[in-house]
């Protein structure tokens, strides 16, 4: 198989090899086929039984644990790393080169205090989110495989073992980059940051010196900035944004206690473990600068302060770019003029005040049609407010544009998004022992804006049991 090692053969000292540790009686949960065709990846379901839980490697790989440190809730941390995941190799395919990372293999030099395991729970909600982010056209990482296994796991219970293939074209953190600034090793930081250069912005690589290494970090700080931008937009809080949670490629990574919003609350903590909203859906942005200005101080030893500055000031336009652009689509409106921030501002407000659902209110606002202004309305408690911002939203447009809005709105507006309570109903059936939701619900996000009547449900806001379901780290 075609894998390449150029991680392991030219960042030395910034890794571990070791073999992961085998599953017990691993079971084939979901294999992303479509992924499998883009990366040219052979499709034999009983060999990827055996790569996706450890008990045997693919031709070429060459597994290993890399090394890194960050600020967890705010808080430094040294040293972390890989404590369960391994990274197999890159695989060159006709999609480019791109890591090939097994969760849940065991036992590493970084695992501290845990078993190296991963448990079905947060597995099974690591490919459903990735993949569902993916579909809306996020930038993310990606999911391969997702294997069961017999093995019990301890976290606050015994539970079942799991293990995830992760697909990524990187899988550098921030937090690499300050293990080595803050550690005193400017060399193997010279070299880490030259390996990104060479691979990962090759657009930025021929540029004098000094100016590539500044075009570098303004480019981490673009693309962090419309990373945000997506989230802000889709109502994803990822509730653990630490800087070892962090691509420097700005792709959501490192899927934990997240939810997409159900009602509209800008402080929403998804992460039960966040008892003072450090990483709130509102403070998003903030958090994400905070952790940029993290990568910026390791890099000072290389850049000037100046630089670090200069690539800072990218983050704001390229989030609020990214965010008017695809708030536009969602709203349907013909272009993003001086009165499309304060009636979008506007929206919002009526939609925090009730907590109106996020993703059906702009459902149903895709489906107005001439007549029906009456039936959107009747969605809120105080009729009026909704009456009055609705006037002023069909003022934006003339009679063609109305009439022509509502496709690209389909285009930019979910039928699905992977709720909280889905993804519970999901593990609570896979825990009994039946997979077919999880394959079920994965098919579903997968296409996120096709109307289809068999997956009608998912489409429903929660129930009241599902409305609150707090998610920990613990995973």
């Amino acid at each position: 198989m075609p894998f390449v090692h150029s991680y392991r053969d030219q960042l030395p000292g910034s890794y571990t090899r070791l073999a992961p540790t085998p599953l017990a009686e691993p079971q084939l949960v979901v294999l992303n086929r479509p992924l499998l065709a883009e990366l040219g990846l052979p499709g034999d379901e009983s060999d990827w039984t055996v790569w996706g839980s450890g008990n045997g490697l693919p031709a070429g790989a060459d597994p290993l644990a890399q090394v890194y440190a960050g600020h967890q809730f705010g808080g430094w941390v040294p040293r972390l790393g890989d404590g369960r995941g391994l990274l197999l190799g890159e695989w060159q395919g006709p999609a480019g080169r791109h890591d090939l990372h097994l969760k849940g293999a065991g036992q590493t030099p970084y695992s501290r205090f845990g078993d190296g395991r991963a448990v079905l729970r947060s597995t099974i909600r690591e490919f459903l989110a990735s993949e569902a982010l993916h579909a809306l056209g996020c930038p993310t990482s990606r999911a391969l495989t997702l294997v069961s296994s017999s093995e019990p796991v301890r976290r606050e219970t015994f539970e079942p073992g799991a293990a995830l293939i992760r697909v990524a074209e990187s899988h550098i953190r921030f937090g690499h980059f300050e293990y080595f600034s803050h550690g005193g090793d400017h060399r193997q930081l010279r070299q880490l940051l030259d390996y990104c250069i060479g691979h990962h912005f090759p657009e930025v690589a021929g540029l004098p010196a000094g100016e590539r290494e500044a075009q570098f970090f303004r480019r981490v700080c673009e693309r962090t900035g419309e990373l945000l931008g997506w989230w802000q937009a889709y109502g994803f809080a990822h509730g653990v944004m630490n800087t070892d949670n962090m691509s420097i490629l700005g792709i959501t990574f490192d899927f934990g206690p997240y939810a997409f919003l159900d009602g509209y609350e800008p402080g929403f903590i998804c992460n039960h473990s966040d008892s003072g909203g450090r990483y709130a859906f509102h403070r998003q942005p903030t958090i994400a600068l905070w952790n940029l200005q993290c990568l910026g101080l390791a890099l000072a030893p290389l850049l000037p302060e100046a630089a670090i500055r200069d690539g800072l000031t990218a983050f704001e336009p390229a989030l609020l770019s990214c965010y008017r652009r695809l708030m536009q689509a969602r709203l349907g409106l013909p272009a993003w003029t001086d009165e499309s921030g304060p009636l979008l501002s506007a929206l919002l407000g009526l939609l925090a005040a009730e907590q109106a659902d996020y993703s059906l209110s702009f459902s149903r606002l895709t489906q107005l049609t001439d007549g029906a202004d009456a039936r959107w309305c009747d969605e809120f408690v105080d009729r009026a407010a909704a009456r009055q911002w609705l006037q002023r939203y069909r003022q934006q447009f003339t009679a063609a544009e109305w009439q022509a809005r509502q496709v690209t709105m389909m285009a930019a507006n979910p039928e699905r998004v992977l709720r909280n309570y889905l993804a519970e109903i999901a593990i609570r059936r896979a825990y009994e022992g039946d997979f077919s939701e999880v394959r079920q619900l994965f098919a579903a996000l997968t296409q996120p804006f096709t109307v289809h009547q068999e997956w009608a449900a998912y489409s429903e806001p929660p129930p009241d049991w599902g409305r609150h379901l707090e998610i920990s780290c613990s995973s």
